[in-house]
């Protein structure tokens, strides 16, 4: 395949992903396969000659749409989106085609420069003080475990770079359980261990409050070991929950403790002033992620970490041997020093392209249709004989629930294998709940009211036999 054939194919694909996107409605949202399926379609190794593009088309029209999860489904209602704009598809093809690596501003000025200009109408987008930077990483798993590195280092002086951590403090980091698995990993991956992650009580709201973190900083030191971080939760990816930002944050500054808020889902949602109530005081923060590839539009990848400083991180995150040097420009910005990879893509040309398509305007109005859309959800469920609420709307996110553990995960398999709309489950109080989450890009009114409708009928029906899939 030669840079003509890519003309002539990519037309097919650009026409493929119209047609795609158009039918979406008319597709299950969930691959109706057992594990095995697709492997079985592929042949055992690879070819040792060449074969024509009409044929690898031809197969992958055959295998793969059939063979997916439909994440760009306007009734996707499981996980939190990873949504792809028409305008963030069109910016990642030009960045596909020109296949460079950002690692440093020589390597890609404009998609250095461009990062930063981005992160700076995201900051006032989402109404942050001006003084913060950013960058934008893969997704919040690399931006919290960025954070968790940088805490972990201040509170050890950076010796900890140098010598490691044996022979060291007991360093503990503080969340509460409704914080995501990334922070977890985080604490895993920086060598703090997951004994050393204190999870916080939180309160009848699942809050975490500046009372109980202070309470577990001021406990620890008295104890000999050495606080070093704290990590909020703005938007947990079970039900929403939010800490009390910023009693939490003064709580953390009396103690002289740094915190990261991991606003990865509802972060995006500050773009509308009336929903910043939410994380009220997060201007305290030392650092901030929010992911525009799950609720703006901007495609998978696209991971926002505000900094207030980022100092601390850089000299964490970064190394420059002889062969990264911009020879005569020691003070210019080199992302990949902010963060854990080297090799960086071109994220923030779609960032650019959905914030100038869209405006805010019209990332504001789709956010909170969803908001409102899932509050009206919310309601018609509540109705269905047999179904409680289990937790209410936080944003564009709730739960439901029926009588029995078992019969709930029944009803969730025959949702899904139903396959007009797609959910997935959580546990609260220990009892499984199914979740709802409204943030498909092209969904609509008429598709987020299918979910009640999908509900009423599959419990009116005589119950299917459990799922066959995993």
């Amino acid at each position: 395949m030669d840079h003509e054939d890519l003309r002539l194919w990519s037309k097919r694909a650009a026409d493929w992903a119209a047609d795609y996107h158009a039918g979406l409605r008319d597709r299950p949202v969930r691959a109706p396969l057992t594990p095995g399926t697709v492997a079985r379609q592929l042949p055992a190794g690879p070819p040792e000659t060449a074969e024509p593009m009409a044929a690898i088309w031809d197969d992958f029209e055959r295998i793969v749409p059939g063979g997916m999860t439909h994440w760009q489904h306007p009734r996707f209602f499981a996980y939190f989106p990873a949504n792809a704009a028409p305008a963030s598809m069109l910016a990642e093809q030009l960045v596909n085609a020109m296949g460079c690596n950002a690692l440093i501003w020589q390597t890609s000025p404009a998609a250095t420069e461009i990062e930063q200009v981005m992160v700076d109408w995201l900051r006032q987008a989402v109404g942050l003080p001006e003084g913060f930077v950013g960058t934008i990483h893969d997704t919040a798993t690399t931006a919290t475990l960025s954070a968790v590195l940088t805490m972990r280092e201040r509170a050890l002086g950076w010796q900890g770079l140098e010598e490691g951590l044996a022979g060291g403090p007991v360093l503990r980091f503080y969340a509460s359980a409704e914080t995501h698995s990334s922070v977890d990993k985080a604490i895993r991956v920086a060598g703090i261990g997951q004994r050393n992650l204190v999870k916080v009580a939180v309160d009848g709201d699942r809050a975490m409050t500046g009372a109980a973190l202070r309470a577990a900083i001021v406990a620890d030191r008295a104890a000999g070991m050495l606080p070093a971080g704290v990590i909020l939760c703005a938007g947990g990816t079970s039900v929403g929950a939010f800490d009390r930002i910023g009693e939490c944050i003064a709580a953390a500054q009396a103690e002289g403790v740094p915190v990261h808020v991991d606003a990865a889902w509802a972060g995006s949602a500050m773009i509308c002033p009336e929903f910043r109530d939410l994380w009220d005081g997060v201007e305290g923060a030392d650092s901030v992620v929010l992911n525009p590839h799950k609720w703006l539009g901007a495609q998978f990848d696209c991971s926002v970490q505000f900094l207030k400083d980022p100092g601390a991180q850089v000299r964490t995150l970064g190394l420059r041997p002889t062969y990264l040097e911009t020879a005569g420009r020691e003070e210019i910005v080199n992302f990949n020093e902010w963060t854990v990879p080297l090799g960086r893509r071109f994220r923030a040309l779609k960032l650019w392209f959905v914030l100038r398509a869209y405006g805010l305007e019209g990332l504001r109005t789709r956010i909170r249709n969803h908001v409102a859309w899932a509050a009206e959800s919310r309601d018609q469920i509540a109705t269905l004989p047999g179904v409680r609420i289990v937790t209410e709307p936080r944003l564009s996110l709730f739960s439901f629930a029926l009588d029995d553990n078992t019969a709930t995960e029944a009803l969730l398999a025959r949702i899904n294998d139903d396959g007009r709309i797609y959910l997935t489950q959580t546990k609260v109080d220990g009892r499984f709940a199914i979740r709802v989450q409204v943030g498909s890009f092209d969904c609509c009114h008429e598709d987020v009211m299918l979910i009640a409708t999908t509900i009423k009928e599959l419990l009116a029906s005589c119950p299917s036999e459990p799922s066959s899939l995993p």
